[in-house]
C-alpha cells in the first residue's frame, strides 16, 4: 500500500502563503514603524533649520542679534540714567581716585543701568563674557528680558554672521562721564556697549539718553551714523578730557600752529561722536580725539569700533591697535581720528605718549 500524504492544490498553497505572509508583517510591521519614527526624528529635513528659527546653533553667537540686542540694553540703561538724573536722586559718592588723583564719583544712575544692561545681555547670551565698569551685585539679579526681535533698520544693513561665543567679550559702560553727570552737563552722558571677537572690536553702541541719539555700527557690516565730508588737518580741532586739556594743549599748538582748537569736554563716548556727522545741537565737532593718560576699556571700546567700521582709527599714541582683551585697562593713552593721515598724527605727536603712563 502507498504511504498516505496530503496533497494541496493550488489554491490552498496560495492560502497558505499568505497566512505566512500575514504573520511575517504582525511581527515586524511595529519593529520597522519604530525605526522609521526614529530616523523621521533623529534627521533634520532636507534643507530645514537644525536649530530654532533665528538663533545661532549651540556655542555660536550671532553678531546681528547681539548688535540688536546691545542697542537695545544701551537704550534701556540710558532710560535708568535720564530717570535718576530728572528725579535728583543721585546719591552720589566717591568710588575711589584716578591715577591722577581724581575724586571718581558712583550715583544711583551708574548702578540701575548697570543693572538694566547686564542682566538684559546675559539673559539674552548667557555664554558670553560680560565686562562692566561697575561691579554686578549678584544678591540684586534682575530678570530682563529681549524678545529676540530686530529692529527693520539692522535687518537692511547687517547680515546675520555667526562666531564661536568663547571668542566674544562684551564691555559695557553703563554712564559715561559720571562726573559731568553729577554737575548736570547732560550732553556729555552716554551709554555704551561694545562686542569685542577675539581682542577685535567690531560692534560699537554710543546712546545719549537725555535726547534719545544712538549711534551704532559693525565692522564689514554696516552702521546708522557716517563720517563728516572733511577735516581739517593743517590746523585740527583737538578734542580733550576737560581734567587735562592744557597739557595737550601746550604740545598741540607746538606741532599744529597758535590757530589749533583745544576743544575740552566729557565722555570718551562723546568725544568719538565729535569725530562725526551727528546731527545733535548739543555736539560739538572736532578733527581728532586725543587721551594722554591711562584709560579704561569700557571707556573707549564702543568707539572704537563705531571709528573702524567707517574707516577710521584708534590706536595708542604710539600708533598700536588697543586689544579689548585681558586687563581692563590702557596704558598707551590714545589718538583716534578718521579719513585723515593717522600715522602722521602720530609722528607728529611724539611728546605725548611719555606722560600716558603717568
Amino acid at each position: 500500500m502507498a504511504p498516505m500524504g496530503i496533497r494541496l492544490s493550488p489554491l490552498g498553497m496560495a492560502v497558505f502563503c499568505l497566512l505566512g505572509l500575514g504573520v511575517l508583517y504582525h511581527l515586524y510591521s511595529g519593529f520597522l514603524a519604530g525605526r522609521f519614527a526614529f530616523f523621521m526624528l533623529s534627521e533634520p529635513a532636507a534643507g530645514g533649520p537644525e536649530t530654532p528659527h533665528g538663533s545661532a546653533p549651540a556655542g555660536a553667537v550671532d553678531l546681528r542679534e547681539l548688535l540688536a540686542v546691545s542697542v537695545l540694553a544701551a537704550v534701556r540703561g540710558g532710560e535708568e540714567v535720564k530717570r535718576v538724573r530728572e528725579g535728583n536722586v543721585l546719591n552720589a559718592k566717591a568710588k575711589g581716585k584716578t591715577r591722577e588723583g581724581a575724586e571718581e564719583q558712583l550715583t544711583s544712575g551708574d548702578l540701575l543701568s548697570n543693572r538694566r544692561m547686564f542682566y538684559l545681555l546675559k539673559g539674552a547670551f548667557p555664554a558670553v563674557q560680560i565686562n562692566s565698569e561697575e561691579r554686578v551685585d549678584t544678591a540684586d539679579q534682575e530678570t530682563v528680558s529681549w524678545d529676540r526681535s530686530i529692529p527693520e533698520d539692522i535687518k537692511q544693513k547687517i547680515q546675520p554672521k555667526e562666531v564661536p561665543a568663547e571668542s566674544v567679550t562684551v564691555w559695557i559702560d553703563p554712564l559715561d562721564a559720571t562726573q559731568e553727570y553729577t554737575e548736570n552737563l547732560r550732553q556729555y552722558v552716554t551709554t555704551m556697549v561694545c562686542v569685542a571677537v577675539n581682542g577685535k572690536p567690531v560692534i560699537g553702541v554710543i546712546h545719549k539718553p537725555f535726547s534719545a541719539y544712538t549711534a551704532w555700527a559693525m565692522v564689514d557690516g554696516g552702521s546708522n551714523v557716517k563720517a563728516r565730508s572733511s577735516y581739517n588737518e593743517k590746523n585740527p580741532r583737538i578734542i580733550v578730557s576737560r581734567s587735562h586739556a592744557g597739557k595737550v594743549e601746550q604740545v598741540a599748538k607746538q606741532t599744529f600752529g597758535n590757530k589749533t582748537v583745544i576743544i575740552p569736554a566729557g565722555g570718551a563716548g562723546y568725544k568719538v561722536l565729535s569725530l562725526l556727522d551727528v546731527a545733535e545741537k548739543n555736539q560739538e565737532e572736532a578733527d581728532v580725539y586725543i587721551h594722554v593718560t591711562y584709560i579704561k576699556k569700557w571707556d573707549i571700546c564702543a568707539g572704537n569700533a563705531v571709528l573702524r567700521a567707517l574707516g577710521g582709527h584708534m590706536t595708542t599714541l604710539t600708533g598700536e591697535e588697543i586689544s579689548y582683551t585681558g586687563s581692563d585697562g590702557n596704558e598707551g593713552g590714545l589718538i583716534a581720528s578718521i579719513n585723515m593721515n593717522h600715522k602722521a598724527l602720530i609722528e607728529k605727536l611724539p611728546d605725548l605718549e611719555k606722560t600716558s603712563h603717568k
